[in-house]
Protein backbone atom coordinates (compact mmCIF):
# COMPACT_ATOMS: atom_id res chain seq x y z
CA UNK A 1 0.00 0.00 0.00
CA UNK A 2 1.57 3.25 -0.48
CA UNK A 3 0.59 6.39 1.30
CA UNK A 4 1.33 9.90 -0.21
CA UNK A 5 0.93 12.53 2.44
CA UNK A 6 0.79 16.75 0.87
CA UNK A 7 1.98 18.86 3.55
CA UNK A 8 4.15 21.84 4.32
CA UNK A 9 6.78 22.36 6.66
CA UNK A 10 5.30 25.58 8.12
CA UNK A 11 1.88 24.17 8.37
CA UNK A 12 1.08 23.13 12.21
CA UNK A 13 -2.10 21.23 11.40
CA UNK A 14 0.45 19.20 9.19
CA UNK A 15 2.25 18.68 11.97
CA UNK A 16 -0.46 17.61 14.00
CA UNK A 17 -1.64 15.15 11.00
CA UNK A 18 1.22 13.84 11.29
CA UNK A 19 1.46 12.90 14.46
CA UNK A 20 -2.47 11.28 14.10
CA UNK A 21 -1.34 9.11 11.15
CA UNK A 22 1.68 7.95 13.06
CA UNK A 23 -0.52 7.00 15.70
CA UNK A 24 -3.51 5.50 13.30
CA UNK A 25 0.00 3.76 11.42
CA UNK A 26 0.65 2.00 14.66
CA UNK A 27 -2.70 0.31 15.07
CA UNK A 28 -3.12 -0.70 11.52
CA UNK A 29 -2.70 -4.84 10.90
CA UNK A 30 -0.98 -4.24 7.76
CA UNK A 31 1.62 -1.46 9.05
CA UNK A 32 4.27 -3.71 8.06
CA UNK A 33 3.05 -3.45 3.89
CA UNK A 34 2.52 0.41 3.77
CA UNK A 35 5.10 2.74 2.32
CA UNK A 36 4.94 6.55 3.18
CA UNK A 37 5.89 9.15 0.87
CA UNK A 38 5.76 12.85 1.74
CA UNK A 39 4.54 14.88 -0.81
CA UNK A 40 5.44 18.59 -1.53
CA UNK A 41 2.95 21.71 -0.64
CA UNK A 42 3.84 25.57 -0.06
CA UNK A 43 0.99 27.25 1.75
CA UNK A 44 2.84 30.19 0.68
CA UNK A 45 4.98 30.53 -2.36
CA UNK A 46 5.58 33.37 -2.70
CA UNK A 47 6.73 34.03 1.54
CA UNK A 48 10.36 35.42 1.84
CA UNK A 49 13.45 33.75 3.00
CA UNK A 50 12.59 35.39 6.68
CA UNK A 51 9.46 37.20 7.69
CA UNK A 52 9.84 39.91 9.55
CA UNK A 53 6.62 39.94 11.05
CA UNK A 54 5.29 37.50 14.12
CA UNK A 55 3.22 34.30 13.13
CA UNK A 56 0.09 36.28 14.62
CA UNK A 57 0.42 39.35 12.80
CA UNK A 58 0.74 37.91 9.92
CA UNK A 59 -1.97 35.42 10.58
CA UNK A 60 -4.33 38.40 11.40
CA UNK A 61 -3.43 40.32 7.98
CA UNK A 62 -4.12 36.68 5.94
CA UNK A 63 -7.59 36.06 7.66
CA UNK A 64 -8.56 39.62 8.14
CA UNK A 65 -8.94 39.51 12.41
CA UNK A 66 -7.12 41.54 15.15
CA UNK A 67 -4.15 40.13 16.27
CA UNK A 68 -5.65 39.46 19.71
CA UNK A 69 -7.94 36.75 17.80
CA UNK A 70 -5.22 35.31 15.72
CA UNK A 71 -3.08 34.72 19.70
CA UNK A 72 -6.30 32.89 20.58
CA UNK A 73 -6.79 30.36 17.49
CA UNK A 74 -2.81 30.28 18.27
CA UNK A 75 -3.22 29.11 21.80
CA UNK A 76 -6.36 26.59 21.33
CA UNK A 77 -4.30 25.16 18.52
CA UNK A 78 -1.07 25.20 20.87
CA UNK A 79 -3.56 23.26 23.17
CA UNK A 80 -4.59 20.68 20.70
CA UNK A 81 -0.79 20.30 19.91
CA UNK A 82 0.17 19.69 23.35
CA UNK A 83 -2.69 16.31 23.20
CA UNK A 84 -0.55 14.69 20.57
CA UNK A 85 2.73 15.09 22.02
CA UNK A 86 3.67 18.52 19.77
CA UNK A 87 5.03 21.14 21.97
CA UNK A 88 3.95 24.40 19.31
CA UNK A 89 5.69 27.05 20.31
CA UNK A 90 4.16 29.91 18.14
CA UNK A 91 6.65 32.49 20.37
CA UNK A 92 9.33 31.16 18.47
CA UNK A 93 8.32 30.08 15.09
CA UNK A 94 9.73 32.17 12.14
CA UNK A 95 8.22 32.34 9.02
CA UNK A 96 10.07 31.84 5.91
CA UNK A 97 10.01 30.00 2.50
CA UNK A 98 9.88 26.07 2.11
CA UNK A 99 10.82 25.15 -1.03
CA UNK A 100 14.37 24.63 -0.52
CA UNK A 101 13.12 22.70 2.93
CA UNK A 102 11.00 20.52 0.06
CA UNK A 103 14.13 19.52 -2.01
CA UNK A 104 16.04 18.70 1.15
CA UNK A 105 12.31 16.34 1.69
CA UNK A 106 13.50 14.81 -1.53
CA UNK A 107 17.50 14.37 -0.91
CA UNK A 108 16.64 12.79 2.05
CA UNK A 109 14.30 10.24 0.34
CA UNK A 110 16.88 9.11 -1.75
CA UNK A 111 19.10 7.74 1.21
CA UNK A 112 15.88 6.17 3.18
CA UNK A 113 15.33 9.35 5.87
CA UNK A 114 12.41 11.20 4.56
CA UNK A 115 10.40 10.77 7.18
CA UNK A 116 12.91 11.07 9.68
CA UNK A 117 13.88 14.59 7.55
CA UNK A 118 10.28 15.79 7.57
CA UNK A 119 9.61 15.27 11.51
CA UNK A 120 13.30 17.31 12.15
CA UNK A 121 12.39 19.94 9.84
CA UNK A 122 8.95 19.85 11.32
CA UNK A 123 10.23 19.87 15.32
CA UNK A 124 12.90 22.63 14.44
CA UNK A 125 10.01 24.81 12.92
CA UNK A 126 7.10 24.76 15.16
CA UNK A 127 8.92 23.95 18.43
CA UNK A 128 12.72 25.19 18.48
CA UNK A 129 12.28 28.84 16.18
CA UNK A 130 14.80 27.16 13.65
CA UNK A 131 14.65 29.37 10.39
CA UNK A 132 14.15 26.75 8.00
CA UNK A 133 14.56 28.69 4.66
CA UNK A 134 18.11 29.15 6.14
CA UNK A 135 20.71 27.24 4.08
CA UNK A 136 23.37 26.53 6.99
CA UNK A 137 20.11 25.49 9.21
CA UNK A 138 18.78 23.22 6.78
CA UNK A 139 22.72 21.43 6.03
CA UNK A 140 22.78 21.33 9.65
CA UNK A 141 19.22 19.58 10.39
CA UNK A 142 20.28 17.44 7.54
CA UNK A 143 23.20 15.71 9.04
CA UNK A 144 21.54 15.57 12.66
CA UNK A 145 18.73 12.44 10.72
CA UNK A 146 21.75 11.02 8.78
CA UNK A 147 21.61 12.82 5.44
CA UNK A 148 25.21 14.14 4.08
CA UNK A 149 26.18 17.36 4.79
CA UNK A 150 28.15 17.99 2.02
CA UNK A 151 25.81 16.13 -0.36
CA UNK A 152 22.80 18.73 1.21
CA UNK A 153 25.15 21.59 0.77
CA UNK A 154 25.82 21.05 -2.89
CA UNK A 155 22.02 20.11 -3.76
CA UNK A 156 20.79 23.41 -2.07
CA UNK A 157 23.14 25.61 -4.19
CA UNK A 158 21.96 24.26 -7.46
CA UNK A 159 18.58 23.64 -8.66
CA UNK A 160 18.11 20.25 -7.96
CA UNK A 161 14.70 18.68 -6.81
CA UNK A 162 13.31 21.99 -7.91
CA UNK A 163 11.37 20.03 -10.85
CA UNK A 164 10.24 17.18 -8.36
CA UNK A 165 8.82 19.71 -6.01
CA UNK A 166 6.95 21.91 -8.46
CA UNK A 167 5.80 18.37 -10.09
CA UNK A 168 4.35 17.41 -6.58
CA UNK A 169 2.59 20.68 -6.38
CA UNK A 170 1.02 20.52 -9.94
CA UNK A 171 -0.29 16.99 -9.21
CA UNK A 172 -1.91 17.92 -5.73
CA UNK A 173 -3.56 20.91 -8.17
CA UNK A 174 -5.02 18.41 -10.51
CA UNK A 175 -5.96 15.99 -7.92
CA UNK A 176 -7.89 18.66 -6.63
CA UNK A 177 -6.00 18.73 -3.41
CA UNK A 178 -5.90 22.25 -2.27
CA UNK A 179 -6.06 22.26 1.29
CA UNK A 180 -3.26 20.17 3.94
CA UNK A 181 -2.84 17.67 5.62
CA UNK A 182 -3.89 15.69 2.63
CA UNK A 183 -3.52 11.64 2.96
CA UNK A 184 -3.90 9.44 -0.18
CA UNK A 185 -3.87 5.45 -0.71
CA UNK A 186 -2.74 4.21 -3.78
CA UNK A 187 -4.29 6.98 -5.58
CA UNK A 188 -7.83 5.49 -4.82
CA UNK A 189 -8.95 7.19 -1.54
CA UNK A 190 -8.18 10.49 0.14
CA UNK A 191 -8.67 12.13 3.25
CA UNK A 192 -8.02 15.87 4.22
CA UNK A 193 -7.38 17.88 7.52
CA UNK A 194 -5.44 16.45 10.65
CA UNK A 195 -7.83 14.04 11.52
CA UNK A 196 -7.92 11.63 14.37
CA UNK A 197 -5.85 8.59 14.34
CA UNK A 198 -9.40 6.56 14.01
CA UNK A 199 -10.48 8.45 10.71
CA UNK A 200 -6.96 7.64 9.48
CA UNK A 201 -6.97 4.08 10.71
CA UNK A 202 -10.48 3.78 8.59
CA UNK A 203 -8.54 5.27 5.41
CA UNK A 204 -5.91 2.07 5.82
CA UNK A 205 -8.21 -0.44 6.38
CA UNK A 206 -10.22 0.59 3.99
CA UNK A 207 -7.02 0.67 1.24
CA UNK A 208 -6.72 -2.79 1.98
CA UNK A 209 -7.38 -5.20 -1.13
CA UNK A 210 -10.09 -7.19 -0.97
CA UNK A 211 -9.07 -10.89 -1.54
Amino acid sequence: MDVEIWSDIACPWCYVGKRRFEAALAGFEHRDDVSVRWRSFELDPAAPAARERSGAEHLAEKYGMSVEEARARQQSLRDMAAGDGIDMRFDLTRGGNTFDGHRLLHLAAEHGLQTEMKERLMRAHHTEGELVSDRETLVRLAAEVGVPAAEAREMLASDRFAAEVRDDEETAAASGIHSVPTFVVDRRLAVAGARPPEVLLELLRRGVPVS
